[in-house]
């Protein structure tokens, strides 16, 4: 099962965590989000818990737990929605014809 890890610290680490879990199962993996540009933790993350039971007793226990001053959030992490690109790329409407020139009295 995947686990929504969220309101961590940004002081903490990937170590930090697994041992958190690793009290409650086996650990598949553990991956914290971080910041493209600054490498800060951008404060969530995800816990791969393979079995289920196991996956849901942790998240029983760690939901609320604190760490480092924070209440932390944990739940089933919710599958991830496909990103249809949405936006200005997305647009399929016609086009405007843009400026025409200033002399309206033409005839053709």
């Amino acid at each position: 099962m995947n686990i929504y890890v969220g309101n961590l610290p940004r002081t903490t680490d990937e170590d930090t965590v697994r041992h958190l879990f690793e009290e409650y199962g086996e650990i598949a993996e553990v991956k914290l989000l971080r910041d493209h540009y600054s490498g800060e933790l951008r404060g969530f993350g995800f816990v791969t818990m393979p079995s289920d039971d196991e996956a849901q007793n942790a998240i029983d226990a760690l939901n609320g737990h604190e760490l480092e001053g924070r209440s932390l959030v944990v739940n089933k992490a919710r599958p991830r929605r496909e990103h249809t690109g949405g936006g200005r790329n997305n647009y399929r409407g016609g086009g405007g014809g843009g400026y025409q020139g200033g002399n309206r009295s033409r005839s053709w």
